[in-house]
C-alpha cells in the first residue's frame, strides 16, 4: 500500500483541531463518564466498555501490518507500532478485566470506538507506509530515549490504576484519597503517566501524527485530572496540600 499523504495530514490536523476544541470545552465541563456521568445516561458495564472502545487500537494496527507488504519490517517502524499497540492491549484487554469502575455512557463508548479506529488506522499506517528510518536506528538517541520514556509512562500508567482499584470493593462507588506511588505528587497519577507514554512515543516516532496524538492526549486528559484534583479537595478537608493535579511540583 502506498502512503496516502492526504489523508495522514488530514488526520493529524483533525486531532490538533480537536484536541484544542476538547480542550475548550473542558474548561467548562468535565467529560461526563466515570464520577462526572449523568444520572440518567445510559450505561454499559464498565468492564465490556473498555474492551469495546479501546480494542479497535489495537486491531485496526494489527490487521495493517498482517496485510502490509513492506519489505522491511523487521526495522524500528515495527517497534514502534507494536509499542503503540501494546499500550492498547493492555487498556482493551488486561485493564477491562480487572477494572472496577463505574458502567460508561453509550455515548461515550461509542465516540471512542470511532477515535481509537481512526487513531489507530493513521499511526499503523503512517508507521507502516509512510516513516523512513535509517538503518542506524538502534543507535539513535533520540528514539532510545523516546521508547524507554514510553515504557516509564506505561509502568506508571499501569501502577496508577492498580492503587484505584484497590480503593473500592467491586460494584462499591466510592471514593478514598489514593495514596502511594505517583499519587504522593499529582492527583492524576495514571493521566500523568498516559501522557508521559504519549509524548515518549511522539519522541519516539518524531512524526505529525505522533506529535498530534500526544497533543490530543494532554488536552483530553489533562483537564480532567484538574477535575479530578478539585474534587478530591472538595471531598476530603485531610486531601494533601502539596500534591499537584497533571504535573508534580508544578501544576
Amino acid at each position: 500500500m502506498q502512503c496516502r499523504h492526504a489523508a495522514v495530514s488530514s488526520l493529524s490536523g483533525a486531532l490538533v483541531v480537536g484536541g484544542a476544541a476538547y480542550l475548550l470545552r473542558q474548561s467548562r465541563l468535565c467529560g461526563q463518564y466515570g464520577r462526572y456521568a449523568q444520572a440518567d445516561s445510559r450505561c454499559w458495564p464498565a468492564p465490556l466498555a473498555w474492551f469495546l472502545q479501546e480494542v479497535p487500537a489495537f486491531l485496526v494496527p494489527l490487521l495493517l501490518l498482517l496485510g502490509s507488504d513492506a519489505p522491511d519490517q523487521g526495522t524500528g517502524r515495527t517497534l514502534l507500532l507494536w509499542t503503540f499497540m501494546l499500550h492498547y492491549f493492555y487498556r482493551s484487554v488486561v485493564y477491562s478485566l480487572l477494572t472496577r469502575g463505574r458502567p460508561v455512557p453509550l455515548k461515550i463508548i461509542v465516540s471512542c470506538v470511532i477515535f481509537c479506529s481512526v487513531n489507530g488506522f493513521l499511526q499503523g499506517h503512517h508507521l507502516l507506509h509512510c516513516a523512513h528510518f535509517q538503518h542506524t536506528w538502534l543507535s539513535n538517541a533520540r528514539m532510545a530515549a523516546g521508547v524507554l520514556l514510553f515504557y516509564l509512562g506505561l509502568t506508571i500508567n499501569i501502577h496508577s490504576d492498580h492503587i484505584l482499584r484497590g480503593l473500592r470493593e467491586p460494584g462499591v462507588f466510592v471514593y478514598r484519597i489514593p495514596r502511594g506511588g505517583m499519587f504522593e505528587f499529582v492527583s492524576g497519577a495514571n493521566f500523568f503517566g498516559e501522557i508521559v507514554e504519549w509524548c515518549g512515543y511522539a519522541l519516539a516516532a518524531w512524526s505529525l501524527p505522533a506529535f498530534a496524538f500526544a497533543f490530543f492526549t494532554i488536552c483530553s486528559i489533562g483537564p480532567r485530572a484538574y477535575h479530578h484534583h478539585r474534587d478530591y479537595q472538595q471531598r476530603f478537608q485531610d486531601y494533601p496540600r502539596s500534591r499537584k493535579a497533571i504535573l508534580p511540583f508544578i501544576l
